[in-house]
């Protein structure tokens, strides 16, 4: 049976990844809306056209949201009046969802669904390689995915966990969860924490590099590291830290980290908040 899908933001950065990785199936019906000029052209580079949103929206199973996030208020204010009972609109990010920004309209569902992207342990990565697929979804490296049914009968998870893999493939698991829970895995654990540990250890690797040590040595040394201390860290190896280390570890939380700085970045208040800003589209 051929599913009808609209993606809203064809030619967009995400909307062309989803572009590529669903053109060619044959499962699906594709209708691609796209506003800008530039993404126009970049369809027009995979010998695609945008099609009018009315048009393409008429009929369409599916409508997947491949728009920013403090877009999706005004765009799902939209869309959504004007689809059929039963479609399922997808969103690529939990932020609106949570916020609570989404047209209210309880005979349509809501799924999300988010790469986990291409594992530091298990990907074929290669720094000097301008192919290495960092993302994932490009039909090379294998990814997970996280899903969730934010708003429609369950039976409707199965029929968003289908489109999703297609969308993200190759994808090992999808792991089901809710939408409270994937806020706490975006924005809050790998953006509000892991993106900013991140900023200041390249902030940390230029500063020693000012301060003398030759840039490659450097690089190469605490790329090296990263590898191992997160599989001490995660369990994957045996191999301890050394008591030095520990107390390096124990000296550098409580000079970095402020106290119960775990419920400011996990607290249901303030995941929510984050939500919030990142949706606005004020």
């Amino acid at each position: 049976m051929t599913v009808a899908v609209t993606l809203m933001g064809a030619g967009g950065k995400m909307g062309s990844r989803i572009t590529d990785r669903l053109k060619g199936a044959d499962r699906y019906e594709m209708r691609y809306v796209e506003p800008s000029e530039e993404g126009r052209e970049r369809l027009a580079e995979r010998d695609l056209a945008a099609t009018p949103p009315d048009e393409a929206l008429k009929g369409a199973d599916v409508v997947v949201m491949a728009v920013p996030d403090n877009l999706i208020e005004p765009i799902t204010d939209d869309v959504v009046p004007t689809v059929d009972e039963g479609t399922m609109v997808v969103l690529l990010d939990p932020a609106a969802a949570h916020a609570g920004v989404l047209h209210d309209r309880e005979d349509i569902s809501y799924f999300l669904a988010h790469p986990c992207h291409p594992s530091f342990f298990t990907a074929e990565t290669d720094m000097d390689d301008e192919d290495t697929d960092w993302f994932g979804g490009q039909g090379r490296d294998v990814q997970d995915i996280v899903c969730a049914l934010h708003q429609g009968p369950d039976d409707d998870y199965a029929r968003g966990e289908a489109v999703a893999r297609d969308m993200y493939g190759p994808v090992r698991n999808a792991h089901r969860v809710t939408t409270e829970q994937m806020a706490l895995l975006e924005p809050a654990l790998v953006e509000t924490l892991l993106a900013t540990c991140l900023y200041t250890v390249r902030d940390g690797y230029e500063r020693v590099v000012e301060m003398g040590v030759p840039e490659d040595a450097a690089r190469e040394f605490l790329f090296g590291h990263l590898r191992i201390e997160l599989g001490i860290v995660f369990g994957y190896t045996d191999f301890p830290f050394s008591d030095g280390a520990l107390q390096a570890v124990a000296e550098g939380k409580e000079e970095l980290f402020r106290s119960n700085w775990e419920d400011r970045v996990f607290g249901p208040e303030s995941v929510r908040a984050s939500a919030e800003r990142i949706a606005s589209s004020e």
